[in-house]
């Protein structure tokens, strides 16, 4: 749970909610909300919100002022308010929950709200550590409820239209696929000390299955919680996740055999405990498109913007290259060997550009659909933890300093003892991984 971003947005469950079942196209379907922050005041509400058939009925928050926020804007006081999401979760005028809380409690609040009966749109990561994605998975098949991860880019149409192209061939044998996420966060949050969190915040809780450590600001305001490893596992995994989750999808793979990664605070320094400079180099098998295999190459850093396309990808085939991100794509031929371009001719490097639609909201009304249909989803519990995976699987690679052999099938660092315990962290009692 967050204070900036994503919180214990908990089952917004109001008293007068409707008894109607979310199966009849015609009723109301009531949600929750776990985890009042940024996200959830600036995104989740108002877009869930304002769906027809649509209305939270509890909010849920370990920051009561964030609460009290959210839950005004969600429809006042005919809303539920909660500080334990588990309270949340026996309110039965809730039939889904929306997670925006912070990763580390991703996959516990999943579980539960699963094992309550709940449908579950999840926010992405799918959660702290490797280890988490087998019960989270056997608890979405277990209990049978739609579970959709918050991996919106999928349903956008410009992406699938990508994927579609690449995994037609357009742009031939795929060698090389490189993703960037650059930001400019100079000179940086700098090293406040420790101390006492503001009296709205339970911050014990906030904490949770997470190694205690004591409250820093820098953790709970600006988008802190992602470079610290109570909440948090740097852009490789925060922002990472979106682009990964295309890149399988496109290439039609799963996971990963050989990783490498290095950074460093090499812009600024604060106290911060991911880096803010990072590059990672990732192997895979072959594909569909890759018959050889492929690099991953993901660059990361906080210390220079660069270009107004400051978070895409670039796919590089032996035909042509494509970039893309939430600005569209754009095909570049290649030019034959022995050719030179011209301006016009056989051998132009022509350019096809394709613009994003209006379709932000699209994943979260396929979210009420599917609700509706008692449709599974094409962004599962499954997708997300092979995207995750690949995040976390860089951050081992940086903090052994090592090259990592990865055994995906058996979730399995071969030959590396030392990196194969990053792959689960422990839960700090009394909280408990369990489907």
């Amino acid at each position: 749970m967050k204070a900036t971003r994503r919180y214990f947005f908990g089952a917004l469950g109001a008293v007068a909610a409707s008894k109607a079942s979310p199966d009849s196209a015609n009723s109301t379907i009531n949600l929750g909300l776990i985890g009042c922050g940024a996200r959830g005041r600036g995104v989740i509400v108002p877009n869930f919100g304002r769906m027809p058939g649509v209305r939270f009925t509890a909010v849920c928050d370990v920051n009561s002022k964030y609460m009290a926020e959210v839950r005004e804007r969600a429809g006042g006081e005919r809303v539920a308010a909660y500080a334990d999401y588990r309270k949340l979760l026996e309110d039965k005028n809730v039939d889904a929950v929306v997670i925006a809380s912070n990763q580390q409690w991703h996959v516990p609040q999943m579980i539960a709200s699963v094992r309550a009966g709940k449908d579950v749109y999840l926010e992405k990561p799918l959660g702290q550590s490797i280890g988490e994605g087998p019960a989270a998975i056997a608890a979405a098949k277990k209990y049978g409820r739609i579970v959709q991860v918050g991996t919106q880019q999928r349903s956008q149409e410009h992406y699938q239209k990508a994927v579609e192209l690449i995994r037609a061939g357009r742009l031939g044998t795929i060698s090389e696929v490189q993703v960037w996420d650059y930001e400019n966060y100079f000179p940086g949050s700098g090293f406040p000390a420790d101390c006492p969190p503001p009296p709205e915040l339970d911050w014990n809780t906030y904490v949770g299955p997470s190694p205690f450590r004591n409250y820093n600001p820098n953790i709970y305001y600006k988008y802190g919680y992602d470079w610290f490893r109570v909440a948090g596992a740097g852009h490789q995994v925060a922002w990472g996740v979106h682009h990964f989750d295309i890149v399988l999808w496109a290439m039609g793979v799963q996971g990963p055999k050989t990783i490498s990664a290095m950074g460093a605070n090499l812009a600024f320094e604060d106290n911060h405990e991911y880096p803010n400079t990072f590059t990672s180099t990732v192997q895979f098998g072959p594909g569909p498109v890759s018959k050889h295999g492929f690099l991953l190459r993901y660059m990361m850093r906080t210390g220079g913007k660069r270009e107004v396309r400051a978070h895409g990808k670039c796919f590089i085939g032996t035909e042509a290259s494509m970039i893309l991100d939430r600005a569209g794509f754009s095909i570049v031929k290649e030019i034959p060997a022995g050719q030179k371009m011209t301006s016009s001719g056989p051998y132009v490097n022509a350019e096809e550009t394709v613009k994003p639609t209006d379709d932000v909201k699209r994943h979260m009304e396929a979210f009420i659909a599917n609700v509706r249909d008692r449709k599974q989803p094409n962004a599962t519990v499954e997708t997300l933890d092979q995207a995750t995976t690949v995040g976390h699987l860089m951050n081992i690679a940086w903090e052994t300093g090592r090259t990592l052999h990865w055994n995906g099938a058996q979730r399995r660092m071969e030959g590396d003892a030392a990196a194969q315990k990053l792959v689960m962290r422990p839960y700090r009692a009394p909280w408990k991984l369990e489907a």
